[in-house]
């Protein structure tokens, strides 16, 4: 998957100039179609300040853009930048990290709280965030358990893990590595064994939950605390018992949130069908790209760099 993902990427970057003028086009049209109030609302979502501002001194230019490391964040950049002039400069930060810089920087996550509109957030690496599935299991045929693997290297996860792992209603354990001589250390579960479950536990880690994606774009119920952070896929907007279940962070009312849901299936199966209807939004590839245009493009108007679309003459 990674060959093909790698050889796929590096090959549209390898794309003539024509190329990307003619899907330069493409998207602008498509631009003028398309459903301009989710358009606009997306686009002040992830860039949510409208006043203009110097070009940070951290700010790079195209023609020195190169790749030094994380190489999923830097393909997911570059992808865009073929449709600005080599001058023209932008601040990114690639990682997991959540700080809010004091000049506005092309960020993966932001917290949801707080003063955080100098984090400007970019579809970054999607090709690990933003996975869907198509569930074969219906919500009444899965198991009443719920089910979670991953790395639990923070105090959230660790917490839950350590109570929750010989729990008879879960099926949890973490996967960390190297591996821990712990009794909730356990093997790797695929996201085809964990779509038997009708819940899946989605904790927030570096940043936000890495499964919560295709979580809901299943017919399994998505558990957790309020999040903290956002990304692309914009958590801040989802709603408690209509897109997720909203458990307490000392998870003491965990079991019983699985239990009443196992007896109310009628309530999960609305919820599921919310969860999916909001990552449907997020399915369109066209909007998507012109979303991630559009976003670069305002950092580049907002900056003073006024000329710096390519191919818009």
């Amino acid at each position: 998957m990674n060959f093909l993902y790698y050889t796929k990427s590096f090959g549209f970057n390898a794309l003539p100039v024509f190329f990307f003028k003619w899907n330069y086009h493409r998207l602008v049209k498509y631009g003028e179609e398309c459903d301009q109030q989710e358009l606009q609302y997306r686009l002040n979502y992830y860039f949510n300040q409208n006043k203009s501002f110097e070009i940070p001194e951290a700010a790079q230019a195209i023609k020195n853009f190169r790749k030094t490391k994380s190489t999923t964040y830097f393909l997911d950049l570059k992808e865009f930048l073929h449709y600005f002039t080599p001058d023209t400069r932008f601040a990114y930060h690639f990682g997991d990290e959540t700080h809010v810089n004091p000049y506005p920087t092309l960020f993966k996550a932001r917290p949801i709280t707080g003063e955080n509109s100098n984090s400007v957030l970019f579809k970054l690496n999607k090709r690990r965030h933003f996975q869907w599935v198509n569930d074969p299991f219906s919500y009444t045929e899965k198991k009443d358990i719920l089910v979670w693997r991953g790395g639990a290297y923070h105090k959230l996860r660790k917490s839950f893990v350590e109570k929750f792992w010989n729990h008879p209603l879960c099926n949890v354990g973490q996967t960390n590595k190297p591996k821990e001589n712990v009794l909730w250390q356990k093997n790797f579960l695929s996201i085809k064994a964990q779509l038997q479950y009708k819940f899946i536990f989605c904790p927030e880690g570096n940043d936000v939950a890495t499964n919560l994606k295709w979580v809901m774009s299943s017919n399994s119920l998505c558990l957790m605390p309020k999040p903290k952070f956002e990304t692309w896929f914009m958590e801040g907007t989802l709603k408690p018992n209509e897109h997720y279940i909203e458990i307490k962070e000392d998870y003491s009312d965990l079991e019983d949130k699985i239990i009443y849901y196992s007896h109310h299936p009628e309530e999960a199966e609305r919820i599921i069908k919310n969860a999916n209807n909001y990552t449907d939004r997020f399915k369109n590839k066209t909007m998507e790209d012109l979303l991630c245009l559009k976003v670069l493009e305002k950092y580049a108007f907002q900056s003073g760099q006024m000329n710096a679309l390519k191919f818009a003459n």
